[in-house]
């Protein structure tokens, strides 16, 4: 049994001070605004100024400390071992667009990792695959040489599109989310067959008009990649994908939460048009996240550098150096968001998205995958299943 007393318990819609949490189990036994006397065998932590919050799921993280999703071995497990110490309790391991057997691979990695979790780890939740089906014009740092259409049965390189899908079709429980452009030939098929397998379409990578990414959106695209980023600007006669996302309620918007991806002010316009229980922060972390400025790390086999962001040798920009405790940081000092709404984006409106049930709030019997915060917003603890995984020193 964990108490947490004397509390900042951040509810999807208020805060409770100076309260108690009790964690009995995997579950969250008791919320209270009552301080509570220690409870017999219990690891009892009385933090005054702290805030307890559900723990950080982020739905598109590509790597941490040097490890990159796509590295091999037991990657994936590695870093879920580094994650906690950010506050995340759950991700889904992202691709770059690569070549069959890297993919397959990777998800042999995370089949691993959800079959014999690791206690003191982040979950791994099924993947998220920036697929081979985006723009080549928006394709911003994922490989020219590994884009493919939807069903293409032959090609000009060494593999086709139909054989990215027969991978996708091997591994059905280890693919969650699939990025693709919907403006492609046999795009809109291709995101019927992959909602009807069960799997979590998202737009992006995209010079989808207004109408065209609708279209995608009808057909079942519920879920929109690092929004703003990588499709055509949103202009007041031609929204292209970005307004159709902002336009429609069943559409849930990733940000990429460093201020430099998204200005903050288009952060709160986006807030704004949504509301936070459909828009949630992501990382778009990389193997440079977490890293000092000028080391260098591997995205899908390529050279990054980390700066203010993750570049590849030729200066584009190849995702971020962000962490999810730096992105709820960034929500509430600089963009100017609300502690209970940067939580939702961070933790409840993705495991919605995701349908994860007994995740993302802070209610009792919900499973206590939880992160606490310093007065200074810095991760200080994280459970996960009612255990302690990560205590700062």
């Amino acid at each position: 049994m964990i108490q947490f007393s004397e509390v900042e318990i951040v509810l999807p819609d208020s805060i409770v001070s100076r309260g108690t949490v009790v964690i009995d189990g995997d579950r969250i036994a008791e919320v209270t605004p009552r301080q509570l006397p220690p409870a017999p065998n219990a690891t009892h932590l009385r933090l005054p100024g702290h805030y307890v919050v559900p723990g950080f799921i982020d739905v598109h993280v590509h790597g941490v400390d040097g490890k990159d999703a796509l590295d091999g071995g037991d990657v994936v497990r590695q870093i879920a071992r580094q994650l906690p110490k950010f506050g995340v309790t759950a991700f889904c391991p992202t691709s770059i667009a690569c070549a069959p057997a890297l993919l397959r691979q990777m998800l042999d990695g995370i089949r691993a990792a959800r079959e014999r979790p690791d206690e003191a780890a982040a979950r791994v939740l099924p993947a998220h695959l920036e697929s081979n089906f985006i723009n080549p014009d928006f394709k911003g740092a994922q490989p020219l040489e590994c884009l493919r259409l939807p069903a293409e049965r032959s090609t000009d390189g060494d593999f086709t599109g139909d054989e990215i899908l027969a991978e996708i079709a091997a591994a059905r429980g280890e693919v969650g989310i699939v990025t693709l452009a919907p403006e492609l030939d046999g795009a809109i098929d291709l995101i019927g067959t992959l909602v009807a397998h069960g799997h979590r379409v998202s737009l992006g990578h995209s010079g989808a008009t207004y109408e065209e990414a609708l279209a995608g959106i009808e057909a079942g695209a519920r879920h929109a990649t690092h929004l703003f980023n990588r499709m055509t600007p949103l202009a007041h006669r031609a929204p292209g994908l970005a307004g159709a996302v902002l336009s429609r309620e069943d559409v849930a918007a990733e940000i990429v939460c460093d201020g430099v991806h998204v200005h903050p002010a288009v952060i709160r316009v986006a807030l704004a048009a949504k509301g936070a229980a459909k828009v949630m922060a992501i990382t778009d972390g990389t193997a440079g996240s977490g890293r000092p400025r000028g080391s260098r790390a591997l995205l899908g086999g390529r050279t990054i550098t980390v700066g203010e962001v993750a570049y590849l040798d030729d200066g584009t920009i190849a995702g971020s150096v962000l962490t999810m405790d730096q992105a709820f940081r960034m929500l509430v000092r600089t963009a100017g968001v609300g502690i209970v709404e940067a939580a939702l984006m961070c933790s409840t409106t993705p495991a919605r998205a995701l349908n994860l049930q007994g995740f993302g709030a802070i209610i009792p019997g919900q499973l206590a995958d939880l992160a606490v915060l310093g007065p200074d917003l810095r991760v200080t603890h994280t459970c996960i299943g009612g255990r302690l995984v990560h205590e700062s020193t």
